[in-house]
């Protein structure tokens, strides 16, 4: 348990994303324990087969992504501020960054 808690506070990993993925339908201390049977059967076949572990590869997640953009975006339309505002407080927000980096 402890691995599989230490394993789920890592910045972004394979197992940080299978916790992720489980708390919302299983809740936390199920997911944790799905989390630590993946690194216990991960530990039994690098010790089966003497091979470093190698973790999965990470994809992007656009889809996540895109759901998430939408739910910030139905937020602040929510506290009553337009597109266009948004878009204007955008723009100065990039112009204030510009205008500091050539400093």
């Amino acid at each position: 348990m402890e691995s599989a808690w230490g394993a789920t506070r890592k910045k972004d990993g394979f197992l940080k994303r299978k916790y992720e993925s489980l708390v919302g339908r299983r809740g936390k201390k199920k997911a944790l324990v799905a989390v630590g049977h993946k690194i216990i059967v991960a530990a039994y076949f690098i010790i089966l087969n003497k091979e470093a572990y190698k973790e999965p590869e990470l994809h992007e997640r656009p889809r996540k992504k895109k759901k998430q953009a939408k739910n910030y975006l139905n937020r602040i339309n929510g506290l009553g501020i337009s597109d266009q505002q948004l878009k204007e407080l955008l723009e100065q927000r990039i112009q204030s960054r510009l205008f500091t980096e050539q400093q």
